[in-house]
């Protein structure tokens, strides 16, 4: 791209953000929590309503439980938490991308969608690239589960895999306002005969109903990019009805790429479009998130330790976003998450020093709304805990919570 198409691009991105930055005055307030009953991998909706609906994970992080209670007063305490899951031990918590999302739906239902763990039944398709005694070679269940109409309780949870198999990275659900639901992952298919990473493919289970039927998965992306293993992905429904889609490719092994994925008919045909590259010759293992708000939407993600946000319902083919990004890191920084208030300000949050077994800290900055960091709007906490990351919300007041 030219310096000049670069500088166009520029500010036609800056004014699409917003015609000015946000008027000089105290940053927003950010107040950490610890998720409920010291339960981890913590997951944030809002309702049309305000109401802040959350999930997170209990138990032994090879096979436990997923919780689910609400906020209905953003300076209150949670709801007493419900179980969503009907076969008790059937989520996992090991790798932390794996965990549950949720999404709210039409008249405020609640959908979660989640790996299921290795006690987890009914099992999957096997995966014909393992042995026949291999413990792993049937594979773990895509389950979803929602929530009945007074949000009272949720309905037994469901394997929504038909004919994919070897599911690993986190699956994602997305809901609309018009009754449509859809549950996406990634995964072989027993319709293809490519196997591996270079095989995977991402896939999208579509209800039309509430949820409460669904078809058999179907493809989203037609270009043969592959899907990295271990990494998770996103879903989200932005108030136009558009499905987004963001996960990481893993062509030619080594080419880990943010790919977006868009669909306008309600996940029948999806356009794709690159949002950032990386070449690493392993699985990054990285999550990744998106918000909807001002009428844009916005991803968040990471590359090469860093964590970025950029928006993406405008994005057009061959013209790189404009991407946003924290200053200088101390260590690496993972599991980005978005929020943002009704001055347009976002917050970026994410984790340092996470790891394989270990915890960290997490951290944020604040961004006015032409995406420009604003003064004395970052800050850090320690006490992540292992298999963790954080989700964050805005209150009524323009402050933001963030719950680890």
């Amino acid at each position: 791209m030219s310096v000049a198409l670069r500088a166009v691009h520029s500010l036609a991105m800056a004014i699409t953000l917003a015609a000015t930055t946000s008027a000089s005055g105290p940053s927003p307030e950010v107040i950490p929590r610890r998720v409920p009953r010291g339960g981890i991998q913590p997951q944030i909706a809002v309702g049309n309503d305000g109401t802040v609906h959350l999930v997170y994970f209990q138990g032994d992080a090879a096979a436990g439980d997923i919780f689910y209670c609400r906020l209905t007063d953003s300076r209150g305490e949670f709801s007493e938490p419900i179980r969503v899951n009907s076969q008790p031990n059937s989520a996992i918590a090991v790798g932390t991308i794996r965990g549950a999302q949720l999404a709210v739906g039409k008249s405020g239902r609640v959908h979660v969608a989640w790996n299921g763990s290795g006690k987890a039944t009914p099992k999957g398709l096997a995966n014909p690239d393992l042995p026949e005694d291999s413990p792993y070679r049937l594979s773990t269940p895509m389950l979803y589960a929602r929530g009945d109409a007074r949000g009272g309780r949720f309905e037994p949870q469901r394997n929504l895999m038909t004919h994919t198999y070897a599911l690993d990275g986190g699956g994602s659900v997305a809901a609309d306002a018009q009754g449509n639901v859809y549950v996406v992952w990634h995964a072989n298919s027993r319709k293809s005969m490519v196997r591996g990473e270079s095989g995977r493919a991402v896939w999208v289970a579509a209800s039309h109903d509430d949820g409460k039927t669904f078809a058999s998965e179907k493809r989203a992306n037609t270009a043969d990019t592959g899907a990295c293993g271990c990494c998770g992905l996103r879903a989200f429904v932005n108030q136009h009805g558009e499905l987004f889609v963001l996960y990481r490719t893993a062509e030619e092994t080594i080419n880990r790429d943010m790919h977006v994925l868009v669909s306008k008919d309600q996940g029948t045909r999806f356009d794709s479009m690159v949002l950032d590259r990386w070449e690493v010759p392993t699985c990054v293992m990285s999550s990744a998130s998106l918000l909807g708000l001002d009428g844009g939407t916005f991803a968040a993600w990471e590359t090469e330790r860093q964590v970025k946000f950029a928006r993406v319902d405008n994005l057009k083919p061959l013209v790189r976003p404009l991407i946003f990004e924290p200053a200088a890191r101390e260590s690496s920084r993972k599991h980005p998450v978005l929020a943002g208030n009704s001055h347009g300000e976002i917050i970026l949050v994410w984790t340092e020093g996470t790891g394989w077994k270990k915890g960290g800290v997490i951290a944020w900055q604040i961004f006015d709304r032409s995406g420009h960091p604003l003064p004395d709007a970052s800050g850090r906490v320690e006490g992540v805990p292992v298999w963790s990351l954080a989700g964050v919300f805005a209150r009524g007041d323009d402050s933001f919570v963030i719950v680890y």
